[in-house]
C-alpha cells in the first residue's frame, strides 16, 4: 500500500495534533514495514513548518519524504493543483492530519483527521483566523473526506451533529495514546524548579490559552490558599499561546504570583518528571477532543483532577476526579480535601496507571491500517453520490 501521510505538524513545538501524527506513523512503521510511506512535510497552506522534516526527521524506513517547500505560498500552490494526485505519485491513500483538506482527489482515498469543534462550541478560545481555517478544513472533509478518524466518541459525535449528511459508517473512532513508551522513565527536573520539592507541586499541562482554562484553575487555586491550603505552588507547564495576554495580570491582581511558576514549553523529558512528581494533575479544561495530559499524567501515576466534559470522561474513565470547570469553589474544596487526604490521593495514583495502561499506539496504528484496507475496498464518496457502486 502506498500512503501519503501528513506530518506537517510533527516539527519541534508540536501539540495534540502533531503528537498524533507523530506517534501514529511511528507505530505503522513498526508493525507494518512492508508498506510504502510517503511522507509530506508540508500539506495545503493552513499550516506550514519551514524547518520540517530537517530538524526532526523519522526514523529510516521503508519511507520517503515528499516535495519540500521554501514557502507557504509555494505550498499552497502545491497543494491547490488540480492534478495533485500525479504529483504525489498516485498514491493509494493521503491521510490529512492538519485540519486542511484537499478535494481534488479522483482515486485516492482521503482520510481526515478529525480532532475537535472547540472553534465552533465556544469562539472566544481561538483567533479569527485559526478560527476560519479551521473550520473551512473541516467543512471541506464533510464533502471530500472518504472517511473521517474521530479521536473520541465524543468528537465523533460533534462532527455527526454539525454534518448529519455525513455517513455514519465512514467515521471511526481511533484513540490517540500517550507519546511515551517507556512508563517507568525517570524524566529530568525542569531547572525553573531546582528549589520546589518533588512531590509537593500540583501540575497543570497545556499552552496557556482561553480554552485550557487556566484562568479558573488561578482562581480556585487562590480560594484553596485562602481556605488554608497547603502552600504547594501550582506549576503551569505549558507555551504561550493565543488571547491570554493579561494572564500575568490575572494571578497578580489574585495576589498568587509568587505562588505560580510558569516553566514556559518542556521538553519531554522535563514533562515525564512533572507527571511523576508532581503531587496531583489538575486539568480543568473547558473542551477537548481526548486530552493528553490527562492520559501521560496517569501513565507516570499523577493523581488526576480533570473536566466532566466532551471527551475528558472516556479518557479518564473511573480514575479521575470529574469536576465542572467553572465550578471555582468546588475546585477550590476539591483541591483541599485532595491536600489533606493522602489515601485518595494514593487511590488515585494507582487508578490511573490501570487506566492508562488501557490505550496503547500499536493497537491504535493496527486499527488506522485496517481502516486504510477498508477505505480501498470501499468505493469513492464521489462515486457513491453518484450511486455508482
Amino acid at each position: 500500500m502506498h500512503i501519503a501521510f501528513d506530518i506537517s505538524q510533527t516539527g519541534s513545538d508540536k501539540a495534540g495534533c502533531g503528537y498524533f501524527a507523530h506517534a501514529m506513523l511511528k507505530a505503522m512503521l513498526e508493525i507494518s514495514p512492508e508498506h510504502l510511506f510517503a511522507l509530506l512535510p508540508s500539506f495545503g497552506d493552513f499550516y506550514f513548518d519551514p524547518f520540517l522534516p530537517l530538524l526532526n526527521p523519522f526514523p529510516a524506513g521503508n519511507t520517503r519524504y515528499e516535495k519540500m517547500h521554501p514557502t507557504r505560498a509555494s505550498a499552497g500552490i502545491f497543494w491547490k493543483n488540480n492534478d495533485l494526485e500525479t504529483l504525489l505519485e498516485k498514491p493509494d491513500i493521503v491521510h490529512s492530519n492538519n485540519f486542511w483538506c484537499p478535494v481534488q482527489l479522483v482515486s485516492s482515498r482521503l482520510i481526515y483527521t478529525f480532532y475537535d469543534l472547540a472553534f465552533i462550541v465556544e469562539p472566544a478560545w481561538t483567533t479569527e483566523t485559526n478560527r476560519v481555517g479551521s473550520f473551512e478544513g473541516v467543512f471541506r472533509s464533510s464533502i471530500a473526506a472518504d472517511w473521517i478518524v474521530a479521536i473520541s466518541k465524543a468528537s465523533r459525535r460533534y462532527y455527526l451533529d454539525t454534518f448529519p449528511s455525513f455517513p455514519e459508517d465512514h467515521i471511526r473512532v481511533i484513540y490517540p495514546c500517550s507519546r511515551f513508551a517507556d512508563p517507568s522513565a525517570t524524566g529530568k527536573r525542569p531547572k525553573v524548579l531546582e528549589a520546589i520539592q518533588s512531590g509537593n507541586f500540583w501540575l497543570n499541562v497545556g499552552t496557556i490559552e482561553p480554552r485550557k482554562n487556566q484562568r479558573k484553575l488561578a482562581e480556585a487555586y487562590a480560594r484553596y490558599l485562602a481556605l488554608g491550603g497547603p502552600k504547594m505552588p501550582l506549576v503551569l507547564a505549558g507555551g504561550k499561546g493565543w488571547l491570554m495576554e493579561d494572564f500575568k495580570k490575572h494571578l497578580a491582581d489574585l495576589g498568587i504570583t509568587s505562588s505560580v511558576v510558569m516553566t514556559g514549553y518542556v521538553s519531554d523529558e522535563e514533562l515525564i518528571w512533572l507527571y511523576r512528581n508532581c503531587y496531583a494533575n489538575v486539568y480543568p479544561t473547558l473542551f477537548e477532543g481526548f486530552g493528553l495530559p490527562v492520559l501521560e499524567g496517569m501513565q507516570f501515576g499523577a493523581p488526576t483532577l480533570t473536566s466532566e466534559t466532551s471527551s475528558i470522561p472516556e479518557v479518564a474513565g473511573d480514575a479521575a476526579l470529574l469536576l465542572d470547570p467553572e465550578d471555582v469553589e468546588e475546585w477550590a474544596q476539591t483541591l483541599l480535601r485532595v491536600a489533606t487526604d493522602r489515601d485518595e490521593r494514593d487511590y488515585l495514583g494507582i487508578a490511573g496507571k490501570m487506566q492508562a495502561a488501557k490505550f496503547d499506539w500499536k493497537q491504535s496504528a493496527s486499527s488506522l491500517l485496517d481502516l486504510y484496507d477498508e477505505a480501498l475496498q470501499t468505493p469513492k464518496r464521489s462515486l457513491l453520490h453518484h450511486g455508482i457502486k
